[in-house]
């Protein structure tokens, strides 16, 4: 299908109905390529990163980058699983404040916090914006640092942090799990004076990558995967060259569109071992589900799916961003799931939408129970964050008629050339404008 020219906000439109059946080249993760951006500012040295996937929320850090000093050079299509190179290099800094304007864009940006103060012994950090699925705060990130001896003002929506005689180790216990918080303290420990020990970390994929990214920059990580992790402080961290690993939720969100179609899939490049709790749901619902060399094959040619409870967990658990996709995915299965979401508050908002396509879901709190349709039909809907835009999507491969998604900026956030990915498997999907 053409793309349609002309002004307006772009959306997408898609018939559905058509079973998916192809090759899909997993980027790299956008949530573990955001803080390995971060480390940049960690050495005056270069740091090179392949495999960069091209997203909104990539273009917004760099921004960040860029004002802060950091030289940034990227190269590369992004095509046939390779990726983009980017090179980063932050020989000096020339400004430690993150202000509003960047920051609002993405809760990611905090992320500069940890490395600012600890190369600078100052940072000034506008408080984030960014999702609207709940209220995300990042105190932990703060209390963190201050145990580790930064001062710390909230003042005029930002946090004000010094550590004149920069900062010492310490024994820092997470009272939840958190993942900006775990990469945030890493990479402020890393060039801590003393040990650190960092007691209940979040132990995901794209955390273990920014340490491995720290330890190839010199420094010195014990317990990596574990949620018990100790830093030795280095005085300083080189250059070094390293590989985004694929996107899970990428990865997950395509398995998904295979299952909901009743196709088959190859996920190139993708890895199973990243969402072994993801895939046991899938298989409970009745789709194969299993890694070769070249990635992850998906298939769910045995007809509709059954209708499976998940609940969301910090890792190794169901990954809160892939619940969306899997709802949609229990709005057409055969019986009644039960889907509950225990890391954030506000993430249904894709209900209402699906509603409108005729899902029966009803929400009890943190729990939404799914039973199954025999379809959905194609409506105009609006995508309200990013997982939930891409599970309209989702919905809308397997419901007959038209679906046109609104507001799909926030897809462009974490996914890269969706459209032309399912079209390529047999989807009609394209984007348009009004």
């Amino acid at each position: 299908m053409k793309k349609a020219s002309g002004g307006g906000m772009p959306r997408i439109r898609i018939v559905g109905g058509h079973r998916l059946n192809g090759e899909i080249s997993i980027c790299g993760a956008k949530n573990a390529a955001l803080p390995l951006m971060t480390a940049a500012l960690l050495t005056d040295e270069p740091l090179t990163l392949r495999n960069l996937p091209r997203l909104a929320d990539i273009a917004t850090l760099s921004s960040l980058l860029t004002h802060h000093g950091v030289d940034i050079e990227v190269n590369g299509t992004g095509m046939a699983n390779r990726g983009r190179v980017a090179y980063l290099h932050a020989a000096e800094i020339a400004d430690t404040t993150a202000p509003y304007d960047l920051v609002r864009k993405m809760r990611a940006s905090v992320l500069v916090l940890g490395p600012l103060l600890a190369r600078c012994g100052v940072a000034r950090v506008s408080q984030p914006g960014g999702c609207a699925i709940g209220t995300r705060p990042v105190d932990l990130h703060l209390k963190g640092l201050q145990q580790l001896g930064a001062e710390i003002e909230l003042d005029g929506g930002y946090i004000e942090a010094r550590a004149p005689n920069g900062l010492t180790g310490g024994h820092i216990v997470f009272p939840f799990v958190s993942v900006g918080a775990t990469e945030n303290l890493l990479m402020a420990a890393s060039l801590a004076r003393g040990e650190t020990i960092l007691v209940n970390a979040a132990r995901e994929p794209e955390v273990q990558d920014l340490a491995r990214c720290l330890v190839a920059m010199g420094a010195k990580i014990d317990g990596i995967g574990s949620d018990t992790i100790t830093v030795q402080g280095v005085d300083r961290l080189n250059g070094a060259e390293h590989a985004v690993l694929p996107d899970r939720i990428e990865t997950g969100t395509y398995a998904i569109a295979a299952a909901i179609t009743g196709g088959e899939l190859m996920l190139r490049g993708a890895e199973l071992t990243h969402i072994e709790s993801f895939a046991d749901a899938l298989r409970a619902a009745g789709v194969d589900i299993l890694a070769d060399d070249r990635g992850v094959r998906v298939s769910a040619c045995n007809g509709r799916v059954t209708g499976v409870d998940a609940m969301t967990e910090p890792y190794p658990g169901f990954p809160t961003d892939l619940q969306a996709q899997f709802m949609a995915l229990m709005t057409v299965a055969d019986g009644a799931a039960m889907v509950t979401e225990s890391i954030f508050e506000n993430r249904f908002m894709h209900v209402p939408e699906l509603a409108r396509m005729g899902a029966n879901v009803t929400l009890h709190g943190a729990s939404a129970l799914v039973r199954g349709v025999g379809s959905l039909t194609g409506a105009p809907v609006m995508a309200t964050d990013l997982r939930a835009s891409v599970s309209l999507v989702l919905a809308g491969l397997a419901a007959s008629g038209e679906t046109i998604v609104n507001r799909i900026y926030h897809l462009d956030r974490g996914y890269e050339r969706v459209e032309e990915k399912l079209a390529a498997c047999g989807a009609e999907i394209e984007r348009v404008r009004d």
